[in-house]
């Protein structure tokens, strides 16, 4: 069993003495080693530094921007969905028909490529203004979440 006078020693180090004879155990070289510019007053390498070779802040490429706030959409055009039979449409009936794969938080959005000759009601995050004119003047309506 500890006693509290020494348990107190226990958790207060010295500190390195260095330079100060070789019983200190820091004598000497004062733990740098022998020679080298580490060994010397004021030596040492700057951070980054990789021993003369091409560090690798320079070797990696710096162009371009990726910005975590940018909302990435599912494109899917009319003349996909006019295959299908639903008159109501959202994203689970595009998932069962594989027009669209993983959805993953992504929203997703129609485009007017193509045209649609039946009344259909869609459910989407956004839609191009001729997407949603061809389907209005088909009868249809368009519902944005």
């Amino acid at each position: 069993m500890i006693s509290l006078n020494k348990f107190s020693k226990l958790g207060n180090k010295n500190k390195k003495r260095l330079g100060r004879g070789q019983g200190s155990g820091h004598g000497q070289t004062s733990g740098k080693g022998n020679k080298g510019q580490n060994a010397r007053a004021g030596g040492g390498v700057r951070t980054g530094f990789e021993g003369g070779q091409m560090p690798y802040i320079r070797r990696v490429p710096k162009r371009g921007f990726n910005n975590p706030l940018k909302i990435e959409y599912i494109i899917v055009n009319l003349k996909d969905i006019i295959d299908l039979k639903e008159d109501k449409i959202d994203v689970n009936i595009l998932k069962e028909a594989g027009l669209v794969k993983n959805i993953n938080g992504k929203k997703f959005k129609i485009l007017g490529v193509g045209n649609i000759d039946r009344k259909i009601n869609i459910t989407c995050n956004k839609i191009s203004k001729s997407a949603k004119d061809k389907i209005e003047k088909a009868g249809g309506t368009v519902e944005i979440i």
